[in-house]
């Protein structure tokens, strides 16, 4: 009697397990399915808004006015997506190199700063396709001895942390110094505490314009690249939905010359990918 007890026990025990596990395997495939649908546009739509992260210090595309506001090219274009979608736009302003980490985690929808997509960014986040192509440009001072890629060879270059000016020069072997905002890099170079500035065209050609404005010892631009990329925002892997749907948006504003416009309205040159 004690052994048909003690296996009747058994046998609950076992079915009790079996239970459980089915309970708990049925979670975690639910919490998988959830997560890899991501972020839809009805989401975005019940919430009223398009919540960006993005560093204001990085003009044509973004520049923090003394009002506060932000305004640039990328800004102009994201009012436009929002406009189509029917939300409204929403800011949060930070350094360059939490961005990525940010819309990684889920902390906001878009991150936005002349972001390139490339290869090893496209492994942690999802990004629309590219809406203009960038170079990085060389800033140096009219005065230096640099006047060509080549003789930066064993030189010490600026750029803002977590850009891929960054990478690239680093993989390039040359001795980086890395900060938080461009215009402290640019400063480095005008104290000579570097040889020259590695940051993306449009962005040089502003800021060395508004520089050389106001100085004597004139910043200038070489006319060779560092290298050239694609740029597009970026948001959290499993947010596909919303991603297609803003990539419809932007090929229809790409189609129709509006994007060239925006380039237009700020003076900036453009490039269609």
């Amino acid at each position: 009697m004690k052994k048909i007890i003690a296996f009747l026990l058994a046998a609950v025990l076992m079915c009790a397990a079996f239970t459980g596990c089915s309970g708990s395997d049925k979670k975690t495939e639910d919490s998988g399915n959830a997560a890899a649908s991501g972020k839809t546009v009805a989401d975005i739509k019940a919430a009223g808004k398009l919540v960006i992260a993005t560093s204001p210090d990085f003009p044509p595309f973004e520049e923090l006015k003394a009002d506060g506001s932000v305004e640039g090219i990328e800004i102009d274009i994201l009012n436009m997506i929002c406009k189509e979608l029917g939300v409204e736009l929403e800011i949060q302003q930070m350094d360059f190199e939490s961005v990525l980490p940010g819309v990684q985690a889920g902390k906001f929808d878009l991150g936005v700063s002349g972001i390139t997509a490339n290869e090893e960014r496209k492994k942690n986040a999802l990004f629309t396709d590219p809406y203009c192509l960038a170079a990085q440009a060389i800033v140096v001072t009219e005065s230096g001895s640099i006047k060509s890629k080549a003789d930066l060879k064993g030189k010490a270059v600026a750029v803002q942390t977590g850009t891929t000016a960054e990478s690239f020069c680093m993989a390039e072997g040359y001795k980086v110094n890395s900060y938080a905002a461009n215009s402290d890099a640019e400063l480095s170079l005008v104290n000579g505490k570097v040889d020259a500035w590695v940051i993306d065209d449009l962005t040089a050609a502003e800021m060395v314009a508004s520089y050389n404005e106001s100085h004597d010892d004139k910043l200038v631009i070489l006319s060779e690249a560092m290298t050239t990329e694609p740029y597009g925002f970026a948001t959290k892997l499993g947010n596909d939905e919303l991603i297609g749907e803003i990539n419809k948006i932007l090929k229809k504003l790409l189609d129709d010359g509006t994007i060239a416009s925006v380039f237009e309205k700020f003076e900036a040159p453009y490039t269609k990918p």
